[in-house]
């Protein structure tokens, strides 16, 4: 085959049936098998993942801000002002793991012996309450028209749900008390101002939500099941990475079998 000019590389955490040590699966996987179970079947059974995006590093820098500011006040276990405003009562969860727990990679991992499943997640903040419930929090930036102070019912907030209840049922696992409202600090880049002058203004919102966590066990017995399986499953609804796939792997093989090429030097 030739030689791959982009680094691409298939991912060496792969999933075989007879394997008896605990397979890794991430956050991101889980949604990922929600969204497509074919893809997700390349990536965790053959190591072909989908072609990654560029990094969103404007998003990244305010992630990375938003953590430092926070951590002031974890230091202090004082309330930020962002809380007094919508009357949360809670301060930055104090711990010793904290910073494992935001590593990427690393996170807040959990044993799901049923499947044999070592499930991971990196949070972006915790936060404790008086009655000693810890409460999962999760920035988001982005830049959108209007005011943005609840989650709708799209792909990409299903999406943030889905991560929320995640996080909820990992803390959980790790025999913490953990509230069932989470929070979304939603930081929403402005565009209408008149000139950028070196800076970006952005509205910041705090958005509640009630997690719900049922779910999660019986999606990690689907998982199983697929992985034991040798059989390829059929692509997700509307998904562009098969659709591609499919496209392009048939445009190639009618070449090659019409012009008598070879598809690889």
């Amino acid at each position: 085959m030739a030689d791959n000019p982009y680094g691409y590389k298939k991912s060496k955490n792969t999933y075989t049936p007879e394997q008896k040590n605990a397979f890794k699966l991430s956050r991101s996987k889980i949604d990922l098998f929600t969204e497509c179970k074919r893809c997700f079947f390349l990536d965790r059974r053959f190591g072909v993942g989908r072609p990654q995006g560029a990094p969103f590093t404007l998003n990244i820098a305010v992630d990375a801000l938003m953590k430092k500011e926070f951590d002031i006040h974890r230091a202090d276990q004082t309330t930020h002002p962002l809380l007094k405003s919508y009357g949360v009562d809670a301060v930055p969860f104090q711990h010793e793991k904290m910073n494992e727990w935001r590593e990427n990679f690393v996170g807040v991992q959990a044993l799901y012996k049923p499947a044999n499943f070592l499930i991971f997640g990196a949070v972006d903040d915790i936060w404790k309450n008086p009655d000693g419930e810890v409460i999962v929090v999760d920035y988001k930036a982005t830049s959108k028209e209007g005011v943005v102070d609840k989650l709708e019912d799209t792909k990409w907030h299903n999406g943030y749900r889905r991560q929320m209840e995640i996080y909820q049922w990992l803390l959980e696992q790790n025999d913490l008390k953990v509230s069932d409202t989470g929070y979304f600090v939603y930081v929403n880049g402005q565009k209408d101002k008149k000139a950028f002058d070196s800076k970006l203004e952005f509205d910041v919102k705090l958005i509640a939500y009630t997690g719900k966590r049922d779910w999660i066990p019986k999606i990690l017995d689907d998982i199983k099941k697929l992985l034991d399986t040798e059989e390829v499953p059929e692509a997700g609804d509307g998904c562009d990475y098969c659709t591609y796939r499919t496209i392009a792997g048939e445009t190639l093989r009618d070449y090659v079998k019409s012009n008598g090429k070879k598809l690889f030097k």
